[in-house]
């Protein structure tokens, strides 16, 4: 039993493709006489059955040393490819981690988009996301690894533009491919070369290659560079992270998944690539100054969002910053724990926010109120979530920060720092977000909010559970500091740095009216971070405008330069065709002649170079 669940564990990320397959009638019209929900629970069924052989493959590698399946895949002569899958404890359970939110996420769309006449396209895109960020986070190729996040990217942008009815959806599905294809190009350029440097794709065999591995150091900083570069996208960090922003226009159970764990599988993938990144400290100092940059900018960015979607979407971006902080420190086991932390709070918080739009039909924070007295469960997740993400003891969020602080405390203070800023600025985030939300007096657009339906809140529910409930999960599985290890100056300043953010946000003043300041400096900086620091601005202005002008340069060129050459030879060719009609007696003694005039002729011409120059 033990060996038959190792070598059908590659099946598990399969049974999310399958729904999608079985969705295929429905979403392309083959089946018109019954509603769409079947689909939909084609893929609920599926990704059951992947969550419970996920389970039973968990209990099999539980502290169990690392199994490694390999499926051939092509082979030629002396060449030969292979997928190879790591099964372990880490592997196995981020893949559940996958599953299980992918399955309440689905749960959580039959009431989300109840009306929705395209339901089964929805789910069979649901499944396909799932079965690349399930394959991706087991796989032990890189080569197998690139072709998911190429799925990765291609779902999301069918997720994103999934009501593409509307011109502002199909500009942000456009701006996310085309944004993630920066980074997945770079990261092709990374996986060519290091198949030509390395022995293998496989991490494993990369692995032991970069121990003996003696490579320039222009070349190791571009090697980590490139492979630097398909994370960046991924995880939405500067200067790629613009894209999350804008994916927020699709719909809400497809952005609970893309901000717990797509998001982290990009940088799960950064972790497997952490050998390679080592090897040069150019590297690992790019990785680290995007990290705080964006983890720093995230967080002062959301402080002034009225989405309430791209509020919480800039302060993933901000916790991935410190996973890359991570990364290039070489902590690893903290960069996992955050992750962890993170993906469950927030989709719990992402549950929360797409049942204030569907009740309430907005997104904007400064028209809505009062939600607390109308909408309890909805309330209660919100609370959860955002306890779960801050550092509020004992939730593990806490515990991962103060892990983190405890590695960083002598050798890099600074990064201390930064999750310092990073965990108030957080809490000042969500708690402007709340009053302004749930506290108050109703609102024209909350006047009649009703609780979600039961599809909704149980999924909120049991992520409400599974929050709460985390660190004590950690603390049977032995990943909570004892007592002796704590160290108490960063708990103690971590507790404060949550303390202060949530009391500033409760003292902040805040009125749905009057949101714009009167003073010129203030009204700079809330334009300054609302505006994403003009980052957009500065694309347009730098790499549109490069790119516009070489498309202009490149069109003209091609016109008259290059057809204007051809043009040329074909007016020549027809010219001398017409000429040449006209000597065409037919007459045999005038072609002679022409022969031999033209004989004479070259003759005469080469008899002249030869006395001018006659070295020749």
């Amino acid at each position: 039993m033990y060996q038959f669940l190792l070598e059908t564990s590659w099946l598990i990320p399969v049974y999310g493709l399958v729904g999608a397959l079985l969705s295929l009638p429905w979403a392309t019209g083959l089946i018109r006489d019954r509603g769409q929900r079947l689909a939909a629970y084609l893929n609920i069924f599926m990704t059951l059955v992947a969550l419970v052989h996920g389970t039973l493959v968990f209990t099999q590698v539980w502290q169990q040393p690392a199994y490694q399946l390999i499926l051939p895949w092509f082979h030629v002569a002396d060449f030969s490819l292979t997928f190879n899958v790591n099964l372990d404890s880490v592997s196995v359970g981020a893949m559940e981690l996958i599953t299980g939110l992918s399955l309440l996420a689905q749960i959580y769309g039959l009431g989300y988009l109840e009306k929705e006449i395209s339901l089964a396209r929805f789910y069979g895109l649901m499944g396909f996301f799932e079965a690349a960020m399930g394959g991706l986070v087991i796989s032990d190729s890189l080569f197998l690894t690139y072709g998911l996040l190429e799925m990765l990217t291609l779902s999301t942008y069918l997720l994103v533009g999934f009501w593409y009815a509307q011109p502002l959806v199909v500009n942000a599905a456009r701006d996310a491919f085309l944004t993630k294809r920066v980074g997945d190009i770079l990261l092709l350029m990374g996986v060519v070369a290091l198949s030509v440097y390395a022995d293998g794709l496989n991490f494993e065999t990369i692995g032991q290659w970069t121990q003996t591995a003696e490579l320039t150091p222009p070349v190791a900083a571009a090697l980590g560079l490139a492979l630097i570069a398909g994370p960046t996208g991924k995880c939405a960090q500067f200067p790629l992270n613009l894209w999350l922003d804008e994916a927020m226009e699709g719909p809400n159970p497809a952005s609970i998944l893309r901000n717990s764990v797509v998001v982290g599988c990009g940088a799960y993938v950064l972790i497997k690539l952490q050998p390679i990144i080592v090897m040069s400290s150019i590297a690992q100092d790019v990785l680290i100054l995007l990290g705080t940059l964006t983890a720093i900018g995230a967080s002062l960015v959301s402080l002034a969002q009225i989405d309430i979607k791209r509020a919480m979407s800039h302060s993933t971006s901000a916790y991935l910053g410190l996973v890359f902080i991570a990364v290039g420190m070489q902590w690893t086991d903290f960069a996992l724990l955050l992750l962890l932390s993170h993906a469950i709070a927030k989709a719990l918080i992402f549950m929360s926010v797409g049942s204030i739009i569907l009740t309430t039909l907005s997104q904007d924070v400064t028209e809505l109120g009062g939600l607390a007295r109308k909408m309890p469960m909805t309330t209660l997740a919100y609370i959860t979530g955002s306890a779960g993400l801050v550092g509020v003891l004992p939730m593990a969020a806490y515990w991962a920060m103060l892990d983190g602080m405890s590695k960083f405390w002598i050798d890099a203070p600074w990064a201390v720092a930064v999750i310092l800023l990073v965990n108030g600025l957080t809490a000042i985030s969500l708690v402007r977000v709340f009053r302004l939300v749930f506290l108050g007096d109703a609102t024209p657009k909350t006047k009649r909010s009703p609780e979600v339906p039961w599809q909704m809140a149980v999924p909120m529910g049991v992520l409400v559970g599974a929050t709460a409930a985390l660190p004590f999960v950690l603390l049977k599985l032995d990943l909570l500091p004892v007592t002796g290890e704590i160290n108490f100056t960063a708990a103690a300043l971590l507790t404060t740095s949550g303390v202060v953010g949530i009391t500033i946000g409760s003292l902040i003043q805040l009125n749905h009216v009057w949101l714009r300041p009167i003073q010129a400096p203030l009204r700079f900086v809330q334009d300054l971070l609302a505006y994403d620091f003009y980052v957009d601005k500065f694309y347009m202005v730098t790499v549109v405008w490069a790119v516009r002008s070489l498309s202009t340069f490149t069109s003209w060129f091609d016109r008259y330069v290059v057809d204007g050459a051809v043009n040329l030879v074909g007016f020549a060719s027809l010219f001398s065709g017409e000429s040449l009609k006209y000597s065409a007696s037919g007459k045999s003694q005038a072609y002679m002649l022409t022969i031999l005039l033209g004989v004479g002729f070259i003759g005469l011409f080469l008899s002249w170079s030869k006395l001018i120059l006659p070295g020749i």
